[in-house]
């Protein structure tokens, strides 16, 4: 049995992208899989290892120490195959490929010079000089590596074209399909907006435009509020009327809820790494049948418009969202189908069963150049 240790010092154990379809996809096609993040013990979940790595105090100590300390666990492993998904451990799973010439992938989630941009605990005069430096710096240590994975096209732009491969962020419908949808009894038209509620993904913006249809609509909010003290400056009491933040929630237990709402939501601001990411919540949305209300990004509306399965918006105008809503609630059998046409969509393209094929395909082939 092949053994394979993913590595993030930055994600959860538990990340949907990274445990439920990445590793869970390896374990269930026969490989040892061997996951190293921050968890509170050593444990084993659904036939995956977990070898846990402390919880630092602040982002500088994760930075200088627990990416030390995640390359001496990750040696300690002797895996056939490392796969990291976190730029800050580039130069330890390069020195460790040096070391030991085990194939190495590591896995981009995004762009990381544009999301630097975008990083408020950075002081504003500093962006551009650190983007540009994490550009070089990614792309000089990405060249020791055997395989970058990316999530969009222009993503994989960046990296040596015969290294890279684009395996995208959609959902498992096996998980999904199963679900059930919560019972609850609806007196207004659900919109639901799921995910990391922070200013750059638009809450103050989709907030507001609920606040616009208060008497027509009840918005859902699932997910965890960065910073959280963002709650308390814009979930005031009078809007908790119309607006119920159902917390951080379980990813199956959140999908029961996405199967009961009528609208999703996507209002991202146009932040550069924005622009050419490509979020699993655009897919959770259509793979459950609702119509998507999202950012007018050209990624994202030759993927919406080019399936008519939902409409794009300026997200920064709360009004224009607020009628975009409006519209589906009025044309509920337009809503409907925009709904189906996702769901098609998602059957037929857009869904982990063909990403993962992807996935286990690299990993024959890199095993297979070991001899």
């Amino acid at each position: 049995m092949k053994k394979v240790c993913h590595v993030t010092t930055v994600h959860s154990p538990f990340d949907t992208r990274i445990f439920h379809k990445e590793a869970k996809t390896l374990a269930n096609a026969g490989y040892e899989v061997l996951l190293i993040a921050q968890h509170d013990k050593e444990e084993i979940v659904d036939g995956i290892k977990i070898i846990p790595l402390p919880r630092p105090k602040n982002r500088l100590t994760r930075t200088l120490f627990l990416t030390k300390k995640a390359y001496k666990l990750a040696l300690e492993q002797k895996a056939d195959i490392y796969h990291f998904h976190d730029p800050e451990l580039l130069p330890w799973m390069a020195k460790l490929k040096n070391k030991t010439g085990v194939k190495m992938i590591y896995d981009v989630h995004e762009n990381v010079p544009k999301s630097v941009l975008s990083k408020h605990w950075i002081p504003r005069f500093l962006r551009r000089i650190i983007a540009f430096t994490v550009d070089i710096w990614e792309k000089r240590y990405s060249r020791k590596l055997d395989k970058i994975i990316t999530v969009t096209e222009s993503i994989a732009e960046r990296f040596q074209k015969e290294k890279t491969i684009i395996i995208r962020n959609t959902p498992l419908l096996i998980k999904i399909d199963k679900i059930i949808p919560i019972e609850y009894k609806k007196e207004k038209p659900i919109v639901v907006y799921e995910g990391g509620m922070t200013e750059i993904r638009g809450v103050r913006e989709i907030i507001k435009a609920a606040t616009i249809l208060k008497n027509e609509i009840k918005l859902w909010l699932m997910g965890p509020f960065l910073p959280p003290v963002l709650e308390e400056k814009i979930l005031t009491e009078d809007k908790k009327e119309y607006v119920d933040y159902k917390g951080n929630l379980p990813l199956e237990e959140m999908y029961s809820f996405l199967k009961c709402a009528d609208i999703g939501l996507l209002l991202f601001l146009p932040e550069p790494n924005h622009l050419e990411s490509l979020p699993n919540k655009l897919f959770e949305y259509m793979a459950v049948g609702i119509p998507v209300i999202a950012s007018n990004f050209p990624l994202w509306k030759e993927i919406i418009e080019g399936n008519n399965c939902g409409i794009c918006v300026n997200p920064l105008n709360p009004k224009e969202i607020a009628k975009a809503v409006e519209y589906l609630i009025e044309y509920p059998e337009e809503a409907k189908r925009m709904g189906e046409n996702g769901r098609k969509a998602v059957l037929e393209k857009y869904n982990w069963e063909n990403e993962g094929r992807k996935l286990l395909k690299l990993y024959k082939n890199l095993l297979i150049d070991n001899y």
